[in-house]
């Protein structure tokens, strides 16, 4: 039962998390405040909170992709960047996040909608917020930069789609950003028609820089995805992967070679892979074995947060705070981010534990 107690708990435990969009993470606020700054209110259907907020509420995969595309066109310069990521850092202190690895889409910024903006200046913009919230909050952020899959964005369901282009260009953003925070490669999109085989070529040199391969995989595709992910790109965690449950020979090689699963429970029943909650995999996941973690992918966007992805833990899954804090360190020990900031971050994680339980 969720008891005040055990939401309290929730919320003051030092979380982390491994699975968010930069993109898909931006308030409505913030959305107005950059559409004013950038005369782009003519690109909103509401001009105030209470519209956006309604705007915002998912309905279909179309309307998703339409409001995305909406919200990337907010941001222009390199300011806007680094505001939307800072504002990102006062999120995570809100909800005690003491760290993040945020995926970040660069091509859309530099390749499909020309903004005249350069991989520097894009840095820039990203670092000069994450360096603010780090001072003024304490947070840690660190970067997936990920390659959309689907070259005819924002129409993802045609076949056949994809394009080099994205790959090559995210490859050259994530190696010149290594300084500035990133830790891992990514593959996102919509998996019909797109699997992962075709991108192992930008794979491959990512891994041998150092990043994590963390592609998208397991989500509105099968076990197939998940495989090719492991197999061809190398995958040192898998971004969904819940549809891996479909197949146990495949859950045994995901134990055997132990790679996370970043979940993402309401973001899957948003999107419809699983019908509720009741049908979703996360517990028996968990039981089998595998790492999981819970994360909150695009929250605004599915009217939830870490905060609340745990609530779902507890109330829908039966977690008590032993379960809890359980899958709660699994973020931290599976993030890509420096071992010294690691072995600080697990320390304050496990004293706090301690005085709690």
């Amino acid at each position: 039962m969720l008891t005040p107690e055990l939401k309290q708990f929730i919320r003051a435990m030092p979380k982390a998390e491994v699975h968010i969009h930069l993109e898909g993470s931006i308030a409505p606020e913030t959305v107005l405040e950059l559409a004013r700054r950038n005369n782009r209110l003519d690109n909103l259907p509401a001009h105030d909170v209470d519209g956006l907020r309604r705007w915002y509420t998912f309905t279909d995969f179309s309307h998703f992709v339409t409001v995305y595309v909406a919200i990337m066109g907010m941001l222009q310069k390199p300011e806007d960047f680094a505001l939307v990521v800072y504002e990102h850092g006062a999120d995570m202190a809100r909800q005690n996040i003491r760290y993040r690895e945020v995926t970040f889409t660069p091509y859309l910024h530099l390749g499909w909608e020309q903004k005249g903006l350069t991989i520097p200046e894009l840095l820039d913009g990203i670092n000069e917020g994450r360096e603010r919230a780090r001072t003024e909050f304490g947070v840690e952020i660190r970067w997936v930069f990920d390659v959309p899959r689907n070259a005819n964005f924002p129409d993802p369901a045609s076949a056949e789609n994809y394009n080099p282009e994205p790959s090559e260009l995210t490859l050259e953003a994530a190696l010149a950003g290594q300084p500035c925070g990133v830790v891992g490669f990514g593959l996102g999109g919509y998996e019909v028609n797109c699997p992962p085989e075709p991108f192992a070529h930008v794979f491959g040199p990512a891994k041998g820089a150092g990043l994590l391969s963390v592609p998208h995989a397991g989500e509105t595709e099968g076990p197939a995805s998940v495989r090719g992910a492991l197999d061809h790109l190398g995958a040192d965690r898998i971004g969904h992967g819940v549809r891996a449950i479909e197949d146990p020979a495949l859950l045994e090689e995901l134990k055997k070679r132990a790679v996370p699963l970043e979940i993402n429970p309401t973001s899957n029943i948003a999107l419809r892979v699983y019908p509720d909650y009741a049908a979703h995999p996360f517990r028996r996941l968990d039981e089998l074995g595998l790492t999981v973690t819970v994360n909150s992918d695009d929250p605004p966007l599915f009217n939830t947060s870490l905060v609340q992805e745990y609530e779902v833990l507890a109330g829908h899954f039966g977690y008590d705070r032993a379960g809890l804090a359980r899958i709660a360190r699994n973020a931290y020990r599976v993030a890509g981010v420096e071992n010294d900031v690691k072995t600080r971050l697990l320390a304050e994680f496990d004293a706090w534990v301690a005085a709690n339980m």
